[in-house]
């Protein structure tokens, strides 16, 4: 093959999949995209949704907004949507809980069927393919019998380490296992991760922790390479703070895998005076769990991501408690508000904060060293928004300008070899 072509795949669409094909693009090496649903709103649907009731189309509208991706100019957008939109639907009516499906729907059914697709559709005439994890396993299989090299990209630390603090959390919290996935992940699910892992010809990952999450299974280093993600400064910004309440802000979903529940109680033990902490994102605690800490905070649900914004720009300092994560993208739009962090480095937090200077590092679990930083953060007003000034200088370093460069540049590297 002549010029190098690479073909790259993920499901749902995201942030870091979207500025990979960029990548591949930049570097003349992107074939096509493949995912379920990608939004143009310059397309015929969103013509369409003219014609629906206001309620209903404001509903829909905002959801496709969320799977916006247009892809660089000659670059064909390859959609297999109706998977998706099946498990859209029965989320979006409540059948998804009324059939035992869970929050979100049946997903694995949605990741499979494209891995499926992918292996027997759009695997010719290209030299590599990029994928991401739970949708790869069957299209590397694959890949490998026609000589295709395998890139797999992983964006949370490897499941083996996610289910040790997952099960060991739901140990310590019994009444939280429900709302712990990794507790639960069926042995068909944890072995399709290994067969992706082991198939892959290297890997890619946003931070070191997930780095060790592989090493610790035996993934030999120079298999890997990890290349932060990149701060939205393009459309995040600091704005002046309208209000002078101290006030702690959460943004994720609002569960135990990202240790609300420690921040929680670091905040109670607190009894600040003229102060806030704000939580922000869908809430994955058991029903009615978070109903003993009703006074101590306030909460908002699902907030679109063009508003996120003015949540950042409220606050004092992010509070990111993550469990399990692999990199908290929060983390970068926080600080691209000036807003300085507490995060813990299971999160990359060691990836993208120097402890001390654009916020602070604290070990996951740790109720007392959570309540130790809001203290200081308190306490010390012209201290924080100097952290806050460093955060945003940070921020404008880690670009996703950068990543592409560093990304495209290792793609590159391996098709040389």
């Amino acid at each position: 093959m002549s010029h190098p072509r690479i073909s790259l795949i993920h499901p749902t669409s995201s942030p870091f999949s979207r500025n990979a094909a960029i990548a591949l693009w930049e570097a003349d090496l992107l074939h096509e995209v493949i995912t379920t649903i990608a939004y143009n709103p310059k397309g015929s649907i969103s013509r369409y949704l003219s014609l629906l009731p206001k309620q209903i189309r404001n509903r829909v509208a905002h959801e496709l907004g969320r799977r916006t991706w247009i892809t660089p100019t000659g670059i064909p957008m390859r959609t297999h949507p109706w998977q998706e939109a099946m498990r859209l639907a029965l989320v979006k009516t409540s059948l998804s809980h009324r059939l035992g499906l869970g929050n979100q729907g049946p997903i694995n059914w949605v990741y499979s069927s494209l891995d499926c697709h992918v292996a027997k559709h759009h695997l010719s005439n290209i030299h590599a393919v990029y994928a991401y994890e739970d949708g790869a396993a069957v299209t590397f299989e694959t890949a490998k019998q026609q000589g295709v090299l395998c890139l797999y990209d992983l964006p949370i630390i490897f499941y083996r380490m996610s289910r040790d603090i997952q099960v060991e959390e739901s140990e310590r919290f019994p009444d939280l296992a429900p709302a712990l996935q990794a507790v639960k992940e069926p042995a068909w699910k944890i072995e399709r991760k290994q067969q992706e892992v082991e198939l892959s010809d290297h890997i890619f990952v946003a931070s070191s922790i997930t780095k060790k999450s592989l090493l610790d299974i035996g993934v030999k280093p120079e298999k890997i390479s990890v290349i932060p993600y990149g701060s939205p400064i393009d459309y995040f910004h600091p704005q002046p703070k309208s209000d002078k309440l101290f006030r702690a802000l959460f943004v994720g979903r609002v569960g135990p895998r990202k240790g609300v529940h420690y921040l929680l109680q670091a905040w109670q033990k607190m009894r600040l005076r003229e102060a806030e902490l704000l939580l922000v994102g869908i809430n994955e605690f058991p029903a009615g769990w978070l109903a003993q800490y009703t006074d101590s905070f306030r909460y908002v649900s699902s907030v679109p991501h063009t508003l996120l914004s003015q949540y950042y720009s409220s606050a004092n300092v992010l509070v990111f408690p993550s469990l399990v994560e692999g990199f908290g993208l929060v983390l970068l739009e926080a600080m691209a508000c000036g807003i300085p962090v507490i995060t813990t480095p299971n999160t990359a937090g060691y990836d993208i904060v120097t402890d001390g200077v654009e916020g602070f590092i604290v070990p996951i679990r740790d109720v007392e060293a959570i309540k130790e930083k809001l203290e200081w953060c308190y306490c010390h007003p012209q201290e924080l928004a100097e952290m806050g000034r460093a955060a945003r200088r940070k921020a404008e370093q880690l670009t996703w300008d950068l990543y592409r460069q560093k990304l495209a540049s290792r793609v590159q590297e391996l098709l040389n070899n």
